[in-house]
C-alpha cells in the first residue's frame, strides 16, 4: 500500500473527504519526522516505536574487489514493531473488526418562504388528434415463377 493508497483507505473516516485525509496523513508523517530529527522517540501502543539509532564508524568490504574500506558513522531511522502488531503479523492472535466510519446525516436545507406568484392560468385542454386513416400496404410485387428448362 503506497501513500495514494493509504489515503484512498482513510477518505471514508472523514466524509469521502480525500483533502482532509491526506492533510491528516501529513500531519501525521512530519510530527514523527521532526520529534525522530530532535532526538525523541515517537512510541504509539500497540504498533510501535519510532526512533533515531547512532551507527559507530566500522570496517567493511567491497563486495567487487574485496577490499577493505571505511564506513562512516550515520544516523539512521529504526521502527521496532510492539509485540500486538508482531503477534497480528504472525498469526498469532486475531485482528479485531475494522472501525467503521461515522455515518453523519446530511443537515436539512432549512425552507426558504417562496415568494406569492399569481395563480398559474389552466391551460385549453387539447382536443383529441383525430384519428389517422390506416394506409394501405400494397401486396408485395412478385417474380413470375421461372421456368423449367425443356429438354431438347
Amino acid at each position: 500500500m503506497n501513500k495514494a493508497q493509504f489515503i484512498a483507505a482513510l477518505a471514508p473516516h472523514f466524509n469521502g473527504s480525500k483533502r482532509e485525509a491526506t492533510h491528516a496523513v501529513d500531519i501525521v508523517f512530519d510530527t514523527i519526522t521532526r520529534n525522530m530529527s530532535a532526538g525523541n522517540d515517537v512510541m504509539i501502543n500497540d504498533f510501535g516505536k519510532f526512533k533515531k539509532v547512532d551507527r559507530k564508524a566500522r570496517m567493511g568490504r567491497n563486495p567487487f574487489t574485496g577490499e577493505t574500506i571505511k564506513i562512516k558513522a550515520s544516523k539512521k531511522a529504526r521502527f521496532l514493531p510492539a509485540k500486538a502488531l508482531k503477534e497480528i503479523v504472525a498469526g498469532d492472535r486475531k485482528l479485531g473488526p475494522a472501525p467503521k466510519p461515522e455515518v453523519k446525516a446530511a443537515p436539512k436545507p432549512v425552507a426558504k418562504k417562496a415568494a406569492k406568484k399569481a395563480p398559474a392560468k389552466k391551460k385549453a385542454a387539447k382536443k383529441a388528434p383525430a384519428k389517422k386513416k390506416a394506409a394501405k400496404k400494397a401486396p408485395a410485387k412478385r417474380k413470375p415463377a421461372k421456368k423449367a428448362a425443356k429438354k431438347r
